[in-house]
C-alpha cells in the first residue's frame, strides 16, 4: 500500500475542491506577512487565523499573512513547515461546515530555538500587528499581577539574552522598531485575562522599568506615541485533536495533515477599536469592533468560562471524561444552570444587544455537543490562573451585595476537592497540571481528611484568593459545606 501524501501547496493544487472540503480563501502564495502571532497553538489556528484569512479574502488584501511563533515546543513548526503552513480546521457538531484548509499562516518560528528571529519579525516594518494567545501563565505575572521579575526566564531576558518570554520578545522587538524605520504597531492580547490589553501594556512597561533609564526612556516615549494595546474577547471551543480527527481529514482530503485542529461551529471575536495603524477587516469575517469590550468580556469569562470550569471539576471528580458527559449528568447540569442564573447574572453588566437568557442557553447547548470530546481534565488545567478571572470576581461582587454565592462557591470547592483527592470516583488519577502544583499539593496535604482544614489551607494561597476572601466567614462556611459533601 502506498504511503499517503502530505498536505502542502503542491498536493492541494492537484486536488481541487470537489465540495468535500473548503480550500484556502486566498492563494497562500500571494500572502505577505503583516501579523506576528505569539503562541500559535490550536486555538489561534481555529480562531484568529480563520478570521484573518476570511477578512483578507473579503477585501482582496494580500498583506495580512501570519508569522506564528511557537514558544516552547517546536512541534507546531515541525507540523506546519513541511505543509507550507497549511492545515485543516475540522468542525464537529450540529451545523458543522465541511473541513476547511487554512492558508493564512505563512511561516512558523520556534521562539526557544531561534529567539533572534522572533525579534526580527516583530521589528519588521511590514508588520503592523502582534497578537498573542499564550494562556494566562504565559504572561509570567506575580501575585499582584505585575511582571514577575523573580522568574528566572524573565530575569534572563532582562539581563540581555535573546528573549524567550513573550514580554521580553515584545519589548526587544519594540526597541528595534523604535530605533529603526518601522512604523506604528498594535499589540493585541487574545487571552482570557480581564482587560487583557491593559494587562499587557502594564507588563511591557514593567519590563521597561527594570531596564536602565538610558535604555528604557526612548522606547517608552516611542511606545506612548506609536503603539496601542486594545483589549478583546475571543470564544471558540477547541478540544485536543485525536487520531480519529486526523483520520477523518485524511479520508476527506486523501492527504495526511499533521496540523489538524478541531473546533465547534461557533466562533466569536469582540475587539476594542483602538489600533495604531492599519488593521484587517475582521468585521467582514464576523468579528465585532466596539468601544466596550469589558462588558462582553465579563459575560464570557463569568458565564461561559466559569461554567466550563465548574463542569470540568465536578465532572472529573465523578469520572466523566468530557464536558458533554458532565452536562448529561442531571445534577451537574442543574448546578451549571444555577451558577449562571443565581450568581453570575445578578453581578453582570450586560452589553447592548446581548440577550442574556439566550446566551445562557447557547452556552449549555455548546457544552452539550458530544462531538467535541472536550476532556474535563484538559479544562481543569491551570486552575490557580483561571479561578481568579472566571469565578472570584463573581464571588466578590455577590459578597459585596450582601449575598453568599453558593453556586460559585460550589465551583471553587470542586477545584479544592479535585486538588486534594487526586482521583476520580472510579479510582483513576486526576492530573494536577498547574503552575502552582507543588504549593497546592503541600496545602492540600496539610488539610487532608478534614474539610475545614483543607478549605483553610487552600484559602491561604494568596496568589489565588488574596487576603480578603479567607477572612469572609460566610464564604468560608459554604466552601466547607460543599467540600464536606464532595469528599464524603
Amino acid at each position: 500500500m502506498s504511503e499517503t501524501r502530505r498536505l502542502s501547496l503542491d498536493t492541494l493544487d492537484r486536488l481541487g475542491s470537489g465540495g468535500a472540503f473548503t480550500p484556502p480563501a486566498m492563494d497562500p502564495r500571494a500572502l505577505r506577512v503583516g501579523i506576528v502571532h505569539l503562541g500559535i497553538g490550536a486555538f489561534h489556528r481555529a480562531h484568529q487565523a480563520v478570521f484573518t484569512e476570511l477578512a483578507a479574502a473579503a477585501t482582496g488584501r494580500d498583506d495580512w499573512g501570519i508569522a506564528g511563533v511557537t514558544q516552547r515546543s517546536a512541534s507546531v513548526r515541525d507540523q506546519l513547515t513541511p505543509q507550507d503552513g497549511l492545515y485543516t480546521v475540522l468542525e464537529r457538531g450540529p451545523g458543522a461546515a465541511p473541513p476547511r484548509v487554512v492558508g493564512s499562516v505563512r511561516e512558523v518560528l520556534h521562539g526557544a530555538g531561534d529567539p533572534a528571529a522572533v525579534v526580527d519579525r516583530i521589528a519588521d516594518p511590514a508588520v503592523r500587528l502582534v497578537t498573542l494567545t499564550v494562556t494566562e501563565k504565559g504572561y509570567r505575572r506575580d501575585r499582584t499581577g505585575r511582571l514577575d521579575r523573580s522568574d528566572p526566564e524573565v530575569a534572563a531576558d532582562l539581563g540581555g539574552r535573546p528573549p524567550r518570554t513573550v514580554v521580553g520578545q515584545l519589548v526587544r522587538g519594540l526597541q528595534r522598531r523604535a530605533a529603526g524605520v518601522a512604523g506604528p504597531v498594535t499589540v493585541l492580547s487574545c487571552d482570557n485575562l480581564v482587560g487583557n490589553g491593559e494587562v499587557l501594556r502594564g507588563l511591557v512597561h514593567d519590563f521597561l522599568d527594570a531596564l536602565p533609564d538610558h535604555e528604557a526612556g526612548p522606547v517608552a516615549d516611542w511606545i506612548a506615541a506609536s503603539v496601542r494595546f486594545p483589549s478583546c474577547m475571543v470564544d471558540r471551543i477547541v478540544p485536543a485533536t485525536t487520531d480519529d480527527d486526523r483520520a477523518t481529514v485524511r479520508t476527506v482530503l486523501g492527504l495526511d495533515d499533521q496540523g489538524v485542529v478541531v473546533a465547534e461551529p461557533f466562533r466569536q471575536w469582540v475587539i476594542e477599536d483602538d489600533f495604531a495603524a492599519d488593521r484587517p477587516a475582521w468585521d467582514r469575517a464576523g468579528a465585532v469592533f466596539t468601544d466596550d469590550v469589558a462588558a462582553w468580556e465579563s459575560v464570557k469569562l463569568r458565564m461561559l468560562n466559569a461554567t466550563h470550569s465548574l463542569l470540568a471539576y465536578l465532572g472529573a471528580l465523578r469520572g466523566h471524561d468530557t464536558i458533554a458527559a458532565a452536562l448529561a449528568d442531571d445534577e451537574l447540569a442543574a448546578a451549571a444552570e444555577a451558577l449562571m442564573v443565581e450568581d453570575v447574572a445578578p453581578a453582570l453588566r450586560v452589553p447592548d444587544g446581548l440577550d442574556l437568557p439566550g446566551y445562557r442557553r447557547q452556552v449549555l447547548q455548546r457544552f452539550a455537543n458530544p462531538a467535541l470530546r472536550h476532556r474535563t481534565v484538559q479544562v481543569a488545567m491551570d486552575g490557580s490562573q483561571k479561578l481568579p478571572v472566571r469565578l472570584l470576581g463573581t464571588v466578590r461582587d455577590r459578597l459585596a451585595a450582601g449575598a453568599i454565592p453558593r453556586q460559585a462557591a460550589l465551583a471553587v470547592a470542586a477545584w479544592m476537592t479535585y486538588v486534594a483527592k487526586g482521583r476520580d470516583a472510579r479510582g483513576r488519577e486526576l492530573p494536577l497540571d498547574d503552575p502552582l502544583a507543588d504549593r497546592l499539593r503541600v496545602a492540600a496535604a496539610a488539610g487532608a481528611g478534614d474539610p475545614k482544614r483543607l478549605v483553610d489551607s487552600l484559602l491561604q494561597v494568596e496568589e489565588i484568593f488574596g487576603t480578603d476572601l479567607p477572612e469572609h466567614d460566610g464564604f468560608r462556611g459554604v466552601l466547607i459545606d460543599h467540600v464536606a459533601r464532595l469528599t464524603a
